[in-house]
């Protein structure tokens, strides 16, 4: 029973993460149309982490028995979280999906290269465990995948969605860098209190960076579309999506969670498909795979640990 309750929750996890990918363009709208927050998408990014700061930061009241950080290792892990885990990342993504050629598939395929990515700086930031052979070939074969999805034009290398591409994989590499350096910090926080704040810090920084870029409420269309998606995003994506993440990495572990990232872009392209008529490229494809390949080559040993504990097997 505890099985199926733990496939069920993944499913639902993967589902609602994937088509975050789809409700971010649905928000923003496209060149064509624009509408939503075509014209401010980090501050897009911004006032969904009002919201979903808000509600985390409620729950980490209710089940965290003293939620506030204490300590500069504690506000250090937060500082961490609010510009790389949040700040960084959404921004990076959500000025990338602004561009037609990123389609919510494409992005939560480039995105799904960040486990790969936080093997490779946790590697850079702890000098005594290097990469071995095969796992160098693994983090070479992930960012392959991104430049086979890519797709670069060799005679104009900015064609294409190209640029909006990169700042999507600016967006992994900012998640995956700032989970190192929390798991560096190792405040022992609650992960509740963490991401809460988190959320909170995150937010108010996407909110400078959004006058910055000169991004005003004004600018703002407020289509149904738009408050929807808004609304998808901080409530489910975010404050309920993390609730039964919380709740799987305690049962699962790490390795089995990770594996939500290469669940998510399926989910990304049949929602991109149903509601805002995308059609996955083979270069999506082909890129998923190199990913998941780089993916399975880097955390081989973990990996293999994992479905031996699955399968009722001595672990080696």
């Amino acid at each position: 029973m505890s099985r199926y309750r733990n496939l069920s929750l993944f499913l639902v996890l993967a589902a609602v993460w994937g088509s975050a990918f789809m409700a971010i363009k649905a928000g923003l709208g496209t060149p064509d149309a624009p509408g939503g927050f075509f014209e401010a998408p980090v501050l897009f990014a911004a006032v969904r982490y009002d919201v979903a700061g808000v509600l985390m930061l409620a729950y980490a009241w209710y089940v965290v028995d003293d939620p506030v950080p204490r300590g500069r290792d504690e506000w250090a892990t937060v500082a961490v979280g609010a510009v790389l885990l949040i700040a960084a990342y959404h921004a990076f993504l959500f000025v990338g999906e602004t561009d037609p050629a990123v389609t919510s598939a494409a992005a939560a395929v480039i995105v799904s290269l960040s486990p790969a990515l936080t093997t490779g700086f946790a590697r850079a930031f702890l000098p005594s465990e290097s990469l071995t052979a095969v796992g160098v070939l693994g983090l070479l074969l992930g960012l392959a995948g991104v430049v086979v999805l890519a797709d670069p034009d060799p005679g104009n290398v900015l064609a294409g969605g190209a640029v909006a591409k990169l700042l999507v994989f600016l967006a992994a590499a900012s998640f995956a860098l700032g989970s190192v350096l929390t798991r560096r910090i190792d405040a022992g926080m609650p992960i509740e209190s963490m991401e809460a704040w988190s959320m909170v810090g995150g937010a108010l920084v996407m909110h400078v960076a959004a006058y910055g870029r000169g991004e005003r409420v004004g600018d703002v269309a407020w289509t149904a579309d738009a408050v929807l998606a808004l609304a998808y995003l901080s409530i489910a994506a975010s404050a309920l999506g993390f609730l039964v993440y919380f709740d799987l990495l305690d049962r699962l572990g790490a390795v089995e969670i990770n594996l939500v990232s290469y669940v998510a872009p399926v989910f990304a392209a049949l929602s991109g498909w149903a509601f805002l008529a995308e059609t996955p490229t083979p270069a999506t494809g082909a890129g998923f795979l190199l990913i998941f390949g780089g993916f399975l080559l880097l955390k081989r040993r973990a990996v293999r640990a994992e479905w031996s504990r699955v399968r009722g097997e001595p672990t080696r």
